[in-house]
């Protein structure tokens, strides 16, 4: 059973209070915002923040974020985080974004980027989503990992990180860039935006082995994504950072810079195994891995 938090709370039941989750009425009333352009600079406004939550609300694209730098993507993601923690509840885990050299390329980065998971966030497996779920949708091919210890902040290496998770989770991942300029977006801008974390279908957890057979198969295991039966894209585990398990590496190192921390409980997105593609109406999509033990998949639907 996946526990996307330390408490004794399952997936079935976050499962069950996300799809009673709506934002707050209060949103509703400022959902007119979203037509208003976005200010150009620095850290966001409170009033920017407004704007951003109502426009995630009604699925409108805001302005492209302009001139933001490191320090401008950290402050403007802590409020936008501050504004989904108070829609979505406590957050679950992180994402680590920009975590495939290809992916980094095509936005412009030359390093990862992260941002909060909420618990609304996560589907199960078998969902049937509107493939205009967001303001700009697409999908990838992604995986989860499920911290079990706290020393998961210290490790260096993908040896120490698997000696401090539990499970392994197909993930399809479905991001929403927001934006209305998407060849405009760097690394600093998918930051504030929270890396574009808006919904993901989550599959069947795989039990660790603590062994080096497992990491090796975490490594080298292909990853492919399928369109009503047909093979869209492929890669694999070592297209992530050399090995998938270095994003855990590089997402506690990330966190510690900022004094945070990941929690026992928490699940960590990994990143792009795959292009990231426009969903289509009635396309079914799957995603295998099979170098994993069990020949894991996970399976959705658009509407």
């Amino acid at each position: 059973m996946l526990l996307p938090s330390p408490s004794p709370i399952s997936l079935r039941l976050l499962v069950q209070a996300a799809r009673r989750t709506v934002l707050p009425a209060a949103l509703a009333s400022v959902a007119a915002l979203a037509a208003m352009p976005a200010a150009q600079a620095a850290c966001l406004s409170d009033a920017d923040v407004t704007r951003l939550m109502a426009s995630l609300q009604v699925r409108r694209q805001v302005e492209t974020p302009q001139d933001v730098n490191a320090a401008d993507a950290a402050c403007s993601r802590a409020k936008f985080n501050a504004s989904l923690q108070a829609a979505m509840g406590r957050p679950v885990g992180y994402k680590a974004g920009l975590t495939n050299p290809a992916v980094q390329k095509r936005f412009q980065a030359t390093e990862p980027v992260w941002g909060v998971l909420y618990a609304p966030m996560l589907l199960p497996e078998g969902s049937i989503v509107d493939p205009a779920f967001g303001a700009r949708p697409l999908f990838e091919a992604d995986l989860l990992v499920r911290v079990s210890s706290a020393s998961v902040n210290q490790a260096r290496t993908p040896e120490e990180v698997l000696a401090a998770i539990d499970q392994v989770i197909p993930f399809i991942e479905l991001p929403d860039l927001m934006v209305d300029t998407p060849a405009k977006i760097n690394g600093s801008v998918l930051a504030a935006l929270n890396v574009g974390a808006r919904y993901g279908v989550v599959g069947r957890p795989v039990p660790v082995q603590r062994t080096a057979q497992f990491l090796a198969a975490l490594r080298d295991t292909p990853v492919t994504i399928h369109g009503n039966g047909v093979e869209l894209d492929r890669g694999k585990g070592g297209d992530v950072l050399e090995h998938p398990l270095n994003a855990v590496v590089w997402l506690a190192q990330a966190l510690r810079a900022e004094g945070r921390s990941m929690r026992v409980g928490d699940v960590i997105s990994l990143g792009s195994f795959s292009k990231l593609m426009p969903p289509k109406p009635g396309m079914a999509v799957e995603v295998r891995y099979p170098g994993l033990p069990g020949e894991p998949s996970v399976r959705m639907q658009f509407r």
